[in-house]
Parts: structure tokens; sequence; C-alpha cells
């Protein structure tokens, strides 16, 4: 990573009115958590296509419910690592920084930061499936598995009857308009968006890169790999975020 480009990145930062970092699976993936998706995300016979579904919710919740179980226990040996803690200095620090992430493990919290925003939600939350508005953290903890850590006969439910569902974005539906409303304007005013660890190619969380950029801003992809965004960023750092987030910080 040549000095010269991240001198360059630290000056615009340090100058910077207002920074938008914006996190994908590869930041998470530093910590140890799985992506999910391709071979490596299959669980039994099943890929996430098959369970993170409103479908296969509606027809075995128990199963969708044991998956999520699963993937919670993975989660919560990970730890934040450089990376997530750097992102939350910089909501401590900086004039005004807005974080916008698309994974839902819950890291940037644990690494204490506290206004991002969640286009995918958070697999630490459930809400009613029944849309009665209730919204619970980590529920079911103890009650998921049966003797001997066999699936529980049920999944959680709500305290209006209905069942409660994981609060995550699921295939085929809509996020949040609100959250998008916030990422969108948030992109469209910022001197420099951080682009780490996604490949950029997710939509509507793809197109902040160009929103900052017609605004003026500096978009700086920071990934280990090339992606989708690359050829249109204004900087590229290759490097694990662990490593070049806090050589950022270093400078900045």
């Amino acid at each position: 990573m040549p000095d010269a480009r991240l001198t360059r990145v630290a000056t615009c930062v340090r100058a910077a009115r207002s920074v938008v970092a914006m996190t994908g699976a590869g930041i998470s993936a530093e910590s140890g958590v799985p992506t999910f998706r391709g071979s490596a995300g299959l669980w039994r016979s099943f890929s996430p296509s098959d369970l993170a579904t409103p479908e296969a919710f509606a027809r075995d919740p128990r199963l969708v419910w044991e998956w999520y179980r699963w993937r919670r226990d993975l989660i919560r040996v990970a730890h934040p690592n450089p990376g997530h803690l750097v992102l939350a200095r910089f909501e401590k620090n900086l004039p005004q920084f807005q974080l916008v992430t698309q994974n839902v493990d819950g890291l940037h919290q644990r690494a204490g930061s506290h206004t991002l925003i969640e286009l995918h939600g958070n697999i630490w939350r459930a809400r009613c499936a029944a849309g009665c508005g209730r919204l619970t953290e980590e529920p079911g903890q103890g009650c998921l598995a049966g003797p001997g850590g066999a699936p529980a006969v049920d999944p959680p439910a709500c305290a209006c009857g209905s069942l409660l569902r994981p609060d995550v974005v699921w295939f085929g539906e809509a996020l949040d308009p609100r959250h998008i409303t916030r990422a969108i304007e948030a992109a469209r005013v910022c001197d420099v968006l951080l682009v780490v660890g996604t490949s950029a190619v997710v939509y509507p969380a793809a197109a902040l890169p160009r929103i900052a950029r017609q605004g003026g801003a500096l978009v700086v992809e920071l990934n280990i790999e090339d992606t989708p965004l690359t050829a249109e960023a204004d900087v590229v750092l290759r490097g694990p975020a662990a490593d070049v987030l806090p050589a950022l910080e270093a400078l900045a």
C-alpha cells in the first residue's frame, strides 16, 4: 500500500467536516465470522437462500430459528477486530461521522459504535412476525435448544401471541426505507466515504459511492481484493481493515 495514498486519505479525513464509512462482510470475516454464502455457507443440506426467506419461516419457523441459533453461536465467539475499534473511535473523535453497515453480526456495537445504520438488520434482535411492533434483544437465549442440545419444540413467541422472527432483511424483502434515506443523506453531504470490506454490488448500498462522488466526496475503497467499485474509487487501499484502518487513524 503506497504511503502517499494513505497520507492523502488521512489528510482528507483530518480536514473533513463529515466522514461516512460503509462496511460489509469483509471486516467481519477478519474477526472469523463466516459469510454464509457459497458452499462454505451450507448448513446441513440447506443454503442461506433456503432458510433466510419469509416463505421458509412460514413453512418451518422452528428450522429457521435453529439455523439462526447456530449462526449466533458462531458469531458469539468472534470479537471486534482493530478495524471495528477504529471506526468506533472515529465516531467519538471526528466532527461528524456516520457508520453504515451491511453486516448483521453486532460487532460494531460491541466495538463501541452507537449511531450506526444497520441496513440489513441485526441477528441479535427479533421482531414480531405479525407486525405488532414488538422488538426484543437476544430472544430465546437458553430456550431454543432442548435437552442434549436437541432443537426446542417451539421457536420464541411474541407477547401478542404470534411468533418472533429474526430482525434481519431476508431474501425477497425490501430494506427499511428510513435506513436507506438516512444512508443516502449521509453519503450526499459527506466529504470522505470509506468503503470497507464490501463488494459494492448489492443495492441500494452500492449506490452510496456514486452519490458521495456526485456530492464532491473523496471515495476510498479499503479491501483485500478488487471489486466493481475499484475502477471508480478515487483512492484504493489494499489490505485487511484490521491493518489499514489503524494505520489511517495513526496519520489522521
